[in-house]
Order: C-alpha cells, then sequence, then structure tokens
C-alpha cells in the first residue's frame, strides 16, 4: 500500500509548529514604573501591621492574673449590653 501526499501533509505539519518571534527592541525607549508617595505610605502601614502580633500578650496575662487570684468581675450590665447588640445585629 501506498501512501501519497506524505511530503504535502509533512510539509503542512512543519509550516503549523510554533516558531520563537525575534522582539525587537527600539533604541531610547524603555519601561518606568512610579509609585507615588500614598502608595508608599500605604505599604509602610502595611507592613507596621503584619510585624504587629495577633495577640496582645501584656493584656492576656494581666486577665489570666485577675482569674487566677479570683480578681476578675465583668459587670452583668456589660455582659447585658453584648447579648443585646448581638441580637440587634441579627
Amino acid at each position: 500500500m501506498r501512501i501519497s501526499g506524505m511530503n504535502q501533509i509533512t510539509q503542512i505539519y512543519n509550516n503549523s509548529m510554533v516558531r520563537p518571534t525575534k522582539s525587537e527592541k527600539k533604541p531610547g525607549f524603555s519601561d518606568a514604573l512610579e509609585i507615588s508617595g500614598a502608595a508608599k505610605e500605604y505599604q509602610m502601614a502595611k507592613q507596621a501591621v503584619s510585624s504587629a502580633p495577633d495577640i496582645r500578650e501584656d493584656v492576656v496575662a494581666n486577665i489570666k492574673a485577675q482569674i487566677a487570684d479570683g480578681s476578675y468581675n465583668v459587670p452583668s450590665s456589660a455582659i447585658a449590653d453584648k447579648l443585646l447588640s448581638q441580637v440587634e445585629a441579627l
């Protein structure tokens, strides 16, 4: 059995292959990026927040000490206010 047209198929296959393109650099043109002062301040604030601890150890230690010696007391009115604000949010 003879397959005819094999050269045509090979030629079509070779023409359809992806070839890398050459990038042309235009003389005197370069990309530039300038960051605004507000963006720089935002970045500094973001870094400061991310470096701050999530838990304030000094406050937690103080409350733990109060609980341990029995002097920690939460007024019932504060609990009631919190409960009411949660119900109103629903």
